[in-house]
């Protein structure tokens, strides 16, 4: 696959990471990323995109992303920021297309693209509409299995894929945020462990609880508002453990393991299909502003 395409389809997912997406929704972004994989040419796809109704504002955004890298103009020091604006900028056209077709609707669509059907031709304006609203979202570009979550063996499997082989790069770049992250997850992951067999260390757990409030506003920085979250809720937990106001029985340490594995999967952009965690980790979190609120009263 050609460069183009992989910084394309790579910024799709990341900006898809960004949205609470349904089973659905996830499919039709894997179909997505097929069609544009596949395209023989990327260029007239994306002009016959522009020209369908449900694909016209997305494939704007996706024609500035393409003159962008065929200017010949790319300076790569810089380009890993670059590639963060442009996830961005997607992220408003991405979830307007995912509201507007399923699965079998975007097939269609895709035909069209390709010549098979009678196109449904709108003409739209090449411009963009910049919006300062903040997109508060949730990621998940995993391709679902229905059956990946029926035993707890196949979820230890998923959590040792989810887990394993840290990508650690040394730079001031947007990797380096992802560096920072998950530097601290196998540490993060052993102070469960200890936590579950009741060793306490209050200097360790304050330590880290002070890691995850960083992690926090690193996230925000980056746009990443469900990876916030999942620290900010770690952050919390251990203030509570340390104050004695919570004790860390088997089912919270589960709980605060599921935040972890949300944040090293959408971090990692992990194929799998993390809905279990993430819904464990979000009720998990309103009980933790729940204690809070009872704590200060």
């Amino acid at each position: 696959m050609d460069l183009v395409k992989q910084y394309i389809i790579q910024s799709i997912s990341t900006a898809s990471n960004n949205l609470r997406l349904s089973t659905e929704k996830i499919e039709v972004v894997a179909l997505l990323r097929e069609a544009i994989s596949g395209s023989g040419n990327l260029y007239e796809d994306i002009k016959r995109m522009k020209k369908i109704t449900e694909f016209s504002t997305l494939a704007i955004r996706l024609n500035q992303i393409y003159d962008f890298l065929n200017e010949g103009r790319v300076d790569f020091l810089k380009l890993s920021d670059q590639f963060k604006e442009h996830s961005q900028s997607l992220i408003r056209d991405l979830n307007h297309m995912l509201d507007m077709v399923n699965p079998a609707t975007f097939k269609d669509s895709i035909k069209k693209i390709k010549g098979e059907e009678k196109e449904d031709i709108v003409e739209i304006e090449d411009k963009t509409e910049e919006s300062g609203n903040e997109i508060s979202v949730d990621l998940s570009r995993r391709e679902p299995d229905e059956n990946v979550f029926e035993t707890s063996e196949s979820d230890k499997i998923k959590e040792e894929i989810i887990l394993s082989e840290e990508k650690i790069i040394d730079d001031n770049s947007f990797e380096n945020y992802e560096s920072e992250v998950l530097k601290s997850i196998k540490p993060f992951d052993s102070l469960l462990k200890d936590l579950s067999e009741k060793d306490l260390n209050n200097e360790e757990i304050e330590k880290y609880a002070n890691i995850m409030k960083e992690n926090e506003k690193a996230s925000l920085r980056n746009g990443f508002n469900i990876i916030a979250n999942m620290h900010n809720i770690l952050a919390h937990s251990l203030l509570l453990i340390n104050s004695g106001v919570l004790v860390p029985s088997a089912e919270l340490i589960e709980s605060m393991r599921a935040c972890l594995i949300v944040i090293v999967a959408l971090v990692k952009g992990k194929e799998v299909d993390i809905s279990s965690y993430l819904n464990r980790a979000e009720e998990f979190g309103k009980k933790i502003i729940n204690q809070k609120i009872q704590d200060n009263n």
